[in-house]
């Protein structure tokens, strides 16, 4: 041991002692790091600077500015070399200062080279495994170095935060400004205002079980089983996201219902000519002559986004929760439509198969397998390739089924993105 790890660990066992015993287990000796110098020095892990080599200090003073300084309580997601805590516990103000380890091996070897007593004896901290909590906590700072070197524990908070630091990037497209959005809402509004409200389906299904169908690879597997029970006198209720449907009545199953949101899909994805009798569940960012030509009853509604305030004021209709995919307003129609149980199908949020989507040609709906730089786990524990934009989309949908609890969630595959919230339907799934 040495002697900067027994002053360390001296300080941990007096507060923190069981997560003593974690750090102790890690492998330290497993992380490759190297002395990296410049101005001063830091370590490189696997390739990846901890923190400048140049000012460590002058860093995490920049950090820390990107913190408020009037919140009693801040977060900070990753421990790098203890500069960051020791800048924020300057503050007179702050009360607390939660500290969420990202990677313990890294941190275990961090507490062996250098002393980091100066933050870790302040009554202030709380020092806790960033897994050990079921989502992010906010404010927060997450140490860029660490999110991409956040091991396997840490890896469902990582992408969380990830999420949550692309939030606003993502939304530039959705400008309430853009003459792009303007139109398409002016354009639809005729459409609109002669459909019903989705307001019409909420409670229709009270207690009945409800099929959320999406276009995951993993939908593939099910569609004799779907085709057999979509037959039945007494089934589930069927509801399809808007790139499912093609594929769906490729195989002979019509849905009950189809939710689309999306300003791209066109007659590619919703051929009008078979569509009688099927209700079309949409926001009215939607192509309106996709819309017009659809045979079965529509309804429109709204979500939450500013780009619908100026219509939700002058024309109000009811709102589903939308997160960047069509899943999350197909779910919560499902649970608004009274859904006991909500069993999920092609919910994947990944590449299993080395596939992007069920039903169509890699690159048809957004990048191809082989663009994927990202990983999730899977019902078998297993990593599968996957895209941030997924990524960011199952955290909005893990989030939904937390606040949801009096509904039941089942997922149907393992082979798709592991969802937090549900278990795996054993009529699905062996």
């Amino acid at each position: 041991m040495s002697e900067s790890f027994e002053g360390n660990a001296q300080a941990i066992q007096a507060r923190w002692p069981r997560l003593l015993e974690r750090l102790l287990a890690e492998d330290s000796a497993g992380v490759q790091a190297d002395l990296v110098e410049g101005l001063g020095s830091t370590l490189s892990i696997s390739g990846i600077q901890l923190t400048s080599r140049h000012d460590r200090v002058h860093e995490a003073r920049i950090q820390a500015a990107s913190l408020p300084t009037d919140k009693p309580q801040l977060h900070v997601y990753g421990t790098g070399l203890g500069d960051l805590p020791t800048v924020l516990l300057e503050r007179a103000g702050l009360e607390r200062l939660y500290v969420h380890i990202l990677n313990g091996a890294l941190f275990s070897l961090v507490l062996q080279l250098l002393d980091q007593r100066q933050w870790l004896q302040d009554p202030r901290v709380e020092l806790l495994y960033a897994g050990d909590l079921p989502d992010i906590c906010t404010p927060f700072f997450a140490l860029p170095a660490e999110m991409l070197l956040a091991d396997d524990f840490s890896a469902k908070i990582r992408d969380r935060l990830v999420s949550e630091v692309h939030l606003s990037f993502n939304n530039r497209e959705f400008d309430p400004q853009s003459p792009f959005i303007k139109q398409r809402l002016q354009d639809c509004l005729p459409v609109l205002l002669a459909d019903d409200d989705v307001a019409q389906l909420f409670g229709a299904c009270a207690g009945r079980e409800i099929y959320v169908i999406g276009t995951g690879p993993t939908l593939e597997g099910h569609f004799e089983r779907l085709a057999a029970l979509r037959e039945r006198a007494e089934r589930p209720l069927f509801i399809c996201v808007d790139t499912a449907y093609r594929p769906l009545r490729e195989h002979g199953i019509v849905p009950d219902l189809v939710v689309s949101i999306d300003q791209r899909i066109s007659f590619r994805h919703l051929p009008w000519e078979d569509s009688d009798g099927i209700p079309l569940v949409y926001l009215p960012m939607s192509d309106p002559q996709v819309l017009k030509a659809w045979k079965g009853k529509r309804y429109g509604g709204y979500s939450a986004s500013p780009v619908y305030a100026g219509l939700r004021e002058q024309h109000p209709r009811a709102l589903l929760h939308v997160g960047g995919s069509v899943i999350h307003p197909a779910v919560d129609l499902a649970v608004k439509m009274g859904a006991a149980r909500v069993t999920l199908f092609g919910a994947d949020f990944a590449f299993p198969m080395n596939k992007t989507h069920a039903g169509w040609s890699d690159g048809d709906l957004g990048p191809s397998v082989n663009q994927a730089r990202h990983w999730v786990r899977n019902g078998f524990g297993e990593r599968v390739s996957t895209q941030l934009n997924f990524r960011g989309y199952l955290c909005v949908l893990e989030r939904y089924i937390a606040s949801q609890p009096q509904v039941q969630f089942f997922n149907s595959s393992r082979a798709g993105a592991l969802i937090a919230g549900t278990r795996f339907n054993q009529e699905f799934v062996q």
